[in-house]
Order: structure tokens, then C-alpha cells, then sequence
């Protein structure tokens, strides 16, 4: 079966989980590596990735999938908040909604990514306080993401198709 891996990534997480999915599949097979594009419709199987924007994907991205009708898809993406897999879900529903009509979802997979330093500074330039708190906290728990351990379980979904 061949496929391609189609991501979209504007801090380089996506793309490790791209690339770490062709590290568990081999290259042999893949059609196409990279930013959306027609090329990638030729492949029996899809991995969509995406970085999140407002709750859900991309604009690009969100155009490639509605062009997936009838193909297999595997979904995947990173998120600079975690910590909660209700949150990761909503995400994805959101993300799985655009797809085209016809396309069989065969699996996702979410994790948290590390965010920009500045993403930091507006937050410390916040006023003090708990919410403040709450999100200098969670930066700082993403900036190791993704790890060896979501890189790890992404391989080993895609691995079960």
C-alpha cells in the first residue's frame, strides 16, 4: 500500500511527527513528503498533520482534507496546550469534520508542542494572577514536546494499521 504524509507545520513539531511516522513505515512506499498538495492524492493512504490554530487546523490544511473524499486517512497533530484529552478531542473533531465526504478516518493521533519564546514573554506581560500562572505553567511543560514517548506511541499507531 502506498501513501504520503501531507503536514503542515509552523514550528517544526508537526513535521517530527511526519517525519517519525515515515521513519516507522519506510520510505519505500511513500508517494509524497510535505506541505499540502495535489501530488499526495495519488497514494492509497493519507497522514494529514497539522498544527493548531484557533481550535482547529490551518486554512491549507483544512482545504487539503475536504479534497480526501473516498481515500483512507490518518489523522495527526500537535497542540501547544495538553494536558487533557478531552481538549486534544475536541481538536480533532473539529479537524475530522473537514474531511471530504467518503473519507474513511482509519486513526489520529494529538500531542502537545513546544511554542515560541514569545508566546512566553505575552504571557508573562500578563497581569499576575492565576490565569497567568496557569498558562507560563503549561508553556513550560510543552517545551519538551513532542518527546520520545509521543513519538513512540504515534509510531505505534500507525504501525497497527
Amino acid at each position: 500500500m502506498t501513501y504520503a504524509i501531507v503536514y503542515s507545520s509552523k514550528t517544526g513539531n508537526t513535521e517530527q511527527l511526519a517525519k517519525a511516522i515515515r521513519d516507522a513505515l519506510g520510505a519505500q512506499d511513500c508517494l509524497y513528503f510535505g506541505p499540502p498538495s495535489a501530488e499526495a492524492l495519488a497514494a492509497d493512504r493519507i497522514f494529514a498533520g497539522f498544527w493548531t490554530n484557533i481550535g482547529t487546523c490551518d486554512e491549507a490544511m483544512g482545504d487539503f482534507l475536504a479534497k480526501l473524499g473516498g481515500k483512507s486517512v490518518f489523522v495527526f497533530g500537535t497542540a501547544g496546550f495538553g494536558g487533557a484529552q478531552s481538549y486534544f478531542d475536541k481538536i480533532m473533531n473539529s479537524v475530522t469534520a473537514r474531511l471530504g465526504e467518503g473519507a474513511q478516518l482509519c486513526g489520529t493521533f494529538m500531542c502537545q508542542g513546544r511554542m515560541p519564546a514569545a508566546v512566553r514573554a505575552r504571557y508573562e506581560a500578563m497581569p499576575e494572577g492565576p490565569r497567568r500562572d496557569m498558562m507560563i505553567k503549561n508553556f513550560d511543560a510543552a517545551l519538551p514536546h513532542p518527546d520520545a514517548d509521543d513519538l513512540a506511541r504515534l509510531q505505534t499507531a500507525v504501525r497497527a494499521l
